[in-house]
């Protein structure tokens, strides 16, 4: 779910507009100034009618200290959820989307590929392939009745989608069960039919079939109430095709050969030890990612299962890579990255802008900068043209110096039934949405 400028720069979009959002202001990102200026332009039609009938954070409520941290609403007896799903407007049906399917798979990649995020000036569109979605879908302990579909009764054609996958979420020193939900995607001539809000609620009667009733979600548009608010940061790694698509300028006084020197990287990584992670190196890598998340306000609960299905490397999906010290064999450092590419509009020379995004980082005994330089020389080495990266973790100590440069989409997170009284500072957030 989400929205905003460049798809490079805010990789979920909510892209049915219908939902009453509104944009961010690109000035100042305080939580506060933003729900200000946003209630001083609203007009009644304009209020977030769907989610002020939902148990979030409501912007009235921001600086309520007697208000306590978690549940907003107790969970419901399961046999008073209700048991049918909820009614689509008549031409249409529900269906339920088997991502083992090859057909069905097929369906949901060309539908996202033709109706998902697209930036405002219409030039790039998420390409999200069909491995992606197998792997982004399918983590240990799924539920294929999570994963929805909105039919055309007389042609049967796929027009909307929207996802859930569990997960475990830690806030403060509470793992929560949740739901983390993904991919609303409306079809582009359906978008006055009101689908969104119907697809939410039906995702979430399904989630609480399962006895969950907390839910993680991104979007790049202000909903109530986000827990925090991330930029998004690019890094050249083919700036001559960035240029060439529109994707980035050419800098004031700066000649292509003299861009081409500044982003040069160099042929291998530099750190002793530093390899790819393999199937033996789960067990290491999970104790070193649960150390290091320990330390944010909200991140995931990973276990060996968990590490072994998001983090082991699959082609052209996720690559990771660890530094093994060459004198006591231990895994001390790890870094991570995953592959979504967008398709360039228009354009007659390329077509997909291939875009690496920075995944899990831990650093131990190597330092984070030197570890990343790394990752973006293999990312490189890939063919990836650019290295986006979310401000969370401790990324911010490593983006102005390896010449990231910031980019105009920003991307807020959400808890659903789950209130944090104050919203965190990104580098509080050790979450990575997909």
């Amino acid at each position: 779910m989400s929205d905003k400028n460049s798809p490079l720069g805010s990789p979920k979009q909510n892209p049915d507009q219908n939902l009453e959002t509104n944009p961010l202001p690109k000035d100042d990102s305080s939580l506060e100034t933003i729900v200000r200026k946003i209630q001083d332009s609203m007009t009644l039609s304009k209020k977030h009618k769907f989610w002020e009938t939902q148990p979030v954070g409501q912007f009235k409520d921001i600086g309520d200290t007697s208000l306590p941290e978690g549940l907003i609403e107790p969970p419901t007896p399961l046999f008073e959820v209700k048991q049918e799903p909820y009614n689509l407007p008549s031409p249409y049906e529900w269906t339920t989307c088997d991502m083992d399917s090859e057909d069905t798979c097929t369906e949901v990649y060309n539908l996202l590929k033709n109706n998902y995020v697209e930036d405002d000036e219409n030039m790039f569109r998420f390409n999200y392939s069909k491995e992606f979605l197998s792997w982004a879908l399918r983590p240990p302990g799924y539920y294929k009745s999570w994963h929805i579909g909105v039919r055309a009764k007389a042609s049967k054609k796929l027009v909307a989608f929207i996802t859930g996958i569990p997960a475990r979420i830690r806030v403060r020193d509470e793992v929560v069960r949740m739901a983390e939900i993904n991919f609303l995607c409306v079809h582009k001539k359906l978008r006055s039919k009101r689908l969104a809000p119907v697809m939410i609620k039906e995702v979430t009667r399904r989630v609480h079939l399962e006895n969950i009733w907390q839910a993680a979600y991104t979007a790049g548009v202000v909903l109530p109430t986000p827990i925090t608010t991330c930029q998004y940061w690019h890094r050249s790694l083919n700036p001559k095709k960035l240029i060439d698509v529109g994707f980035s300028r050419l800098g004031p006084r700066m000649t292509m050969s003299r861009t081409i020197k500044l982003y040069k990287l160099p042929d291998s990584p530099a750190t002793p030890g530093f390899r790819k992670m393999e199937l033996r190196d789960v067990p290491a890598v999970t104790r070193l990612l649960r150390n290091y998340l320990s330390q944010f306000v909200v991140s995931p609960d990973f276990d060996e299962n968990d590490v072994e299905h998001w983090l082991l490397p699959t082609e052209g999906v996720v690559d990771s890579y660890l530094v093994e010290s060459p004198e006591t064999n231990d895994v001390t450092d790890f870094c991570s990255f995953y592959t979504l590419p967008s398709s360039i509009l228009g354009n007659q020379n390329y077509s997909i802008l291939k875009a690496a995004y920075s995944y899990y980082n831990v650093s131990t005994k190597t330092p984070l900068l030197q570890l990343m330089n790394d990752a973006l020389i293999v990312a490189k080495q890939k063919d990836f043209d650019v290295f986006n990266a979310l401000d969370v973790m401790r990324n911010e100590s490593f983006l102005k110096e390896l010449k990231f440069g910031p980019g105009d989409g920003q991307l807020h997170y959400y808890l659903y039934n789950y209130r944090i009284r104050n919203a965190l500072s990104p580098s509080e957030l050790g979450l990575v949405l997909l």
